[in-house]
């Protein structure tokens, strides 16, 4: 039986979508029908169809990070996020969300479809996505994933791989969470580099975790993110008071213009010694025995890996196949629409 065979004895109808320039379109789509038998499109981490075209009846944005094209898609009135998510696209874009949003942890209806969501900790709103089909199939998108813990059990699990390879030293790594306490604790002044969005609102979670109080300073867009995006931050104010004890979190790239007299790190998930400032590694991503052990507690009868760009998708496809879990990578999904047929 092959892919598609199989597939469709589940309900379900995984497609890639070419654009005018004939080249794919980002990630994939699912077809398959309601429990009252209509049929539906989700459309998952995509940019938009042109309107000219038939539409998806949604198109489900996981969490704002530029890869993922919420950019693209946050234009659609058919666009599905949450609240958070929702919130972080119209800051870091300056664009109006049209869709539709939910608190993590809601129900949206989608046409007559309930769409459960459950937090992934990726970024603050990240999102997984849960439904049913008219055969009882029960698919779980998850985009990228941090903390599974919440994540239910599912027949189709449609999920990420950024660090998906397990023969990769690169993809098996631990937080260096005692790192980053007692880095901060044995600076008087510490700037930490970190990604506006994403990045920085760890940070900033980290922080008061360790029981610091005070005040953090931070340039303008990374202070908005900040305040929109956690419910609780505690005294946030702009860059440039640099008092005794001052703690800053900054754009990688700004560490350079603060002054010489502040200890200066970068927060990654990425380990690079051609960083010009020590790093503190906090990953944003489950590592490639995180992803296995959350696929082994999901339990699903098949499983789809969709980016990122490169062979982790399909290392990671291998290696659950291996273990006997049905999988294929994105780049193994052949039905191909394009617009001129959708």
């Amino acid at each position: 039986m092959d892919i598609s065979e199989r597939l469709i004895d589940l309900g379900i109808f995984a497609f890639r979508q070419k654009n005018a320039r004939g080249t794919f379109k980002p990630h994939l789509s699912i077809g398959f029908r309601s429990n009252e038998g209509r049929l539906h499109t989700f459309s998952i981490d995509t940019t938009r169809i042109p309107e000219k075209y038939t539409q998806p009846d949604a198109y489900l944005i996981t969490h704002a990070h530029g890869d993922h094209h919420g950019k693209s898609a946050m234009l659609s009135n058919r666009s599905f996020c949450s609240d958070k998510t929702a919130l972080a696209l119209e800051t870091r874009y300056g664009k109006q969300f049209r869709g539709i949003s939910v608190e993590v942890g809601d129900t949206a209806y989608i046409g007559d479809v309930p769409v459960k969501t459950y937090p992934t900790e990726h970024t603050v709103g990240s999102t997984a996505f849960y439904w049913e089909n008219d055969v009882g199939t029960r698919i779980l998108v998850t985009g990228d994933v941090k903390d599974p813990t919440h994540l239910p059990e599912c027949d189709v699990l449609i999920t990420e791989a950024n660090y998906g390879d397990p023969a990769d030293l690169k993809c098996h790594f631990d937080d260096d969470l005692e790192g980053f306490k007692n880095t901060f604790e044995n600076c008087d002044c510490i700037a930490f580099g970190a990604y506006a969005f994403g990045k920085a609102q760890r940070t900033v979670e980290l922080l008061r975790n360790i029981g610091y109080n005070g005040a953090i300073e931070m340039e303008k867009k990374t202070l908005n993110l900040t305040r929109l995006l956690l419910d609780n931050p505690g005294e946030l104010s702009d860059i440039g008071g640099y008092k005794d004890g001052c703690v800053c979190v900054v754009p990688p790239h700004n560490l350079g213009d603060l002054p010489e007299y502040i200890s200066k790190y970068t927060v990654t998930g990425r380990m690079n010694k051609s960083q010009e400032y020590p790093s503190i590694q906090i990953s944003d991503h489950l590592d490639a025995f995180g992803l296995v052990s959350m696929v082994k507690t999901i339990n699903p009868e098949f499983t789809i890996v969709y980016h990122p760009k490169g062979n982790r998708p399909l290392k990671f496809a291998d290696y659950l196949n291996s273990m006997g879990f049905e999988s294929i990578s994105i780049d193994d999904i052949n039905n191909v629409l394009s617009n001129e047929f959708i």
